[in-house]
């Protein structure tokens, strides 16, 4: 038996060979010493920390695999928001890529006539955040709604090529791909086959169901691993002025980074880049779906900045999508849950893009003239961006002798009444002329517990449709009144399974203001709209009685959906429907904080209540999102662009454009420190 003292000396060596040897084989692909070797060292230093619990650290390789599967994933809130890139398919919409970005990049004030890239491989897999306080992981969260994900971290730990302690003791949070190699995707499939279990479509749909697994055994068992992409928050990112560098910086940090990115110089060699790798993609052992374009230039990408879903500074480019032939058996209308009518093909089942497809939207009247598609038809089927399935061409060869061509109905029986139809004023689409239709009540019960919305745990469709089908349920409202006597008498209802759903439904009681906007299926309003109003009015009664220049007033809300919010809080069913709702949930996230006076009045003393704040450039002390949080607050509020009506520009480093309009219209600028002070 060895002493403590002997012990912490050992298990300090352990840990720094298993640290490089799993280094070696599992970041950079190569390897010393033999895995049954490597084995035999973990094998001793579980056996050291056995016998000294507690000498055991976060970092320790013994630490991978955690005893107890979970209960249940604990939600884990983002501290950056996570972002989606805009999809492109073709060389020319690249070149408009690269035109748009110079146009944006003049604009802001530097004179450019080339921009340099950076391509990176997209890798199909599933997308985690990784969190490290002094170099150890603290957090792995999956990317969620981009706000709020799932905490996975027992799962991650399990992942050998996630470094559990870097090589510096750096705070940092990046981002990665989490997949699955085509070579343990078959032989994982062929084990869940012969055990008589259902197999997985393809590797990245058994990724995400794994790191979704509540015994992080099984998650080691499958040999996952991760490549890191992006660097989300460091205190020392001004000093990595380039995407290039950011990538070596995670490299020397010990992360896994794909090793096929490549400086471009321009345009043309982002796309010979796509050429090449859309000949090879086959022949990595991991799922490539197209290559990712970012600027390489740190400043550039701050003053792009990002739209609502995506960055502006980079963009994913996918590979050709996947085609195959299938016919067409019919074509039925769906009623939305505002009356709008999407025509839809039911198809003959058929696999593409590793999954199975049997229904794809016509969109409209027009699409099915341009297509001049028919049923019986064969047609060819493509998965655009893994995505929506879309007809994009019927083989005219193959078309039935008594194919007819398809007129679009004047009625709709789920329409309700005699079914009429209508077009929408300036649009190609159709709508129900009876705007209160069984089917449009169903789907917007559906959307109303979506979880866009109420997000409303054991209440699907199925189970919405016995709720109507037994008239315990005949609006939203009424949700909320469900009693456990009314479920029982249900069939597929027993005393667990409805205590379920009561206990979900009053969890979902309390709702922020930008969902509950959205929950109410107004015309044109989703749920970038939603944020929108709730930021501007932050109460539902001040967004009830605004008039029609307030709502028109809004940046990024235009006449026609402005007219259809003020209409829909005149009419008098929607108004019952909301004084009814009122009653039985309540909004959390109320900027006007009705039942909270006190913090009306810390709002008002504040130097900044009203206000209104531009901010550009980069914040060393804090993220851009902590500055907005810290701004609305304060009853501040946030302005995208420079403009008279603007009261102060907040300058970070490398400010640009925006610095220098605020100068010319003689706006005040305030430094980080000078507004940490004014808030104060």
């Amino acid at each position: 038996m060895i002493s403590k003292q002997e012990a912490i000396k050992r298990l300090a060596k352990l840990r720094k060979a298993i640290e490089h040897h799993r280094y070696l084989y599992h970041v950079l692909d190569k390897s010393e010493i033999s895995e049954q070797a490597l084995d035999s060292l973990k094998k001793e230093l579980v056996e050291i920390e056995t016998v000294f619990p507690d000498l055991i650290t976060k970092d320790s390789p013994s630490q991978r695999v955690a005893g107890k599967p979970l209960d249940k994933f604990e939600k884990i809130f983002h501290k950056v928001k996570q972002w989606s890139f805009n999809d492109i398919f073709s060389e020319e919409e690249a070149r408009q890529f690269d035109e748009r970005i110079k146009r944006m990049i003049e604009k802001s004030g530097h004179k450019i006539s080339n921009v340099e890239y950076v391509c990176e491989l997209k890798i199909d897999g599933l997308k985690v955040v990784l969190e490290y306080e002094n170099g150890i992981l603290k957090t792995a969260g999956t990317r969620g709604d981009g706000e709020v994900g799932e905490n996975v971290t027992e799962n991650v730990k399990t992942i050998q090529s996630v470094p559990l302690g870097l090589h510096e003791k750096e705070n940092i949070i990046v981002e990665g791909e989490v997949y699955l190699s085509k070579k343990d995707f078959e032989r994982i499939n062929k084990k869940l086959q012969k055990d008589g279990q259902e197999i997985y479509s393809n590797p990245r749909n058994l990724a995400a169901g794994t790191i979704r697994q509540l015994d992080p055994k099984i998650v080691a068992e499958r040999n996952l691993s991760v490549f890191v992409y992006d660097v989300a928050k460091f205190d020392k990112i001004n000093q990595i002025p380039s995407q290039i560098l950011e990538l070596k910086k995670l490299q020397e940090l010990g992360f896994k980074v794909n090793k096929n990115y490549h400086f471009c110089k321009n345009i043309d060699e982002v796309i010979n880049y796509w050429k090449l790798w859309k000949n090879k993609k086959d022949s990595q052992q991991y799922q490539i779906d197209g290559i990712v374009i970012k600027v390489n230039d740190r400043k550039f990408q701050e003053s792009l900045g990002y739209t609502g879903k995506a960055p502006r500074f980079a963009v994913a480019f996918k590979f050709p999508a996947e085609q195959v032939t299938t016919t067409i058996e019919s074509i039925t209308f769906q009623v939305g849950r505002t009356g709008v009518i999407t025509p839809v093909a039911n198809l003959r089942p058929v696999s593409v893009a590793g999954s199975v497809v049997s229904r794809a939207t016509l969109h409209n009247e027009d699409e099915i003239k341009r297509l001049d598609v028919r049923v019986g038809d064969t047609v060819i089927l493509q998965k655009a961006g893994d995505v929506i399935p879309q007809i994009v061409k019927v083989l005219f060869e193959l078309r039935p002798e008594n194919a007819k061509s398809f007129v679009f109905p004047k009625k709709i029986p789920e329409c309700g009444g005699d079914g009429s139809i209508e077009k929408i004023p300036g649009q190609v689409a159709y709508r129900c002329v009876n705007r209160d239709s069984f089917a449009m009540k169903m789907r917007k019960l559906y959307y109303f517990t979506s979880k866009n919305c109420f997000d409303i745990e054991h209440l699907g469709p199925k189970i919405l449709d016995l709720l109507v089908e037994n008239n315990l349920i005949s609006n939203p409202a009424d949700i909320f009144k469900l009693k456990k006597e009314d479920l029982l008498n249900l069939p597929r209802f027993a005393e667990k399974s409805a205590e379920n759903l009561l206990n979900s439904i009053n969890s979902a009681r309390k709702i922020e203001l930008a969902r509950f906007i959205t929950s109410l299926s107004i015309n044109n309003v989703g749920e970038e709209t939603a944020i929108l109003l709730a930021n501007k009015f932050g109460d539902i009664s001040n967004l009830r009685s605004a008039s029609l220049p307030d709502l028109m007033n809004i940046i990024g809300i235009g006449p026609v959906v402005a007219e259809a919010i003020f209409e829909w809080f005149k009419n008098k069913e929607n108004l019952i429907l909301l004084k009814n709702l009122l009653e039985q949930v309540e909004i959390t996230n109320s900027n006007s904080k009705k039942n909270d006076q006190k913090n009306i009045e810390i709002q008002k003393k504040s130097k900044i209540f009203d206000k209104s704040f531009v901010l550009t450039g980069t914040l060393s002390k804090m993220s851009r999102d902590e500055a907005k949080n810290l701004i609305r607050k304060f009853g501040g509020k946030i302005v995208g662009s420079v403009s008279k009506n603007v009261d102060y520009v907040v300058a970070g480093q490398s400010a640009g454009s925006k610095l220098q309009k605020a100068t010319d219209l003689n706006i005040k600028i305030i430094t980080e420190n000078e507004f940490l002070k004014l808030i104060s």
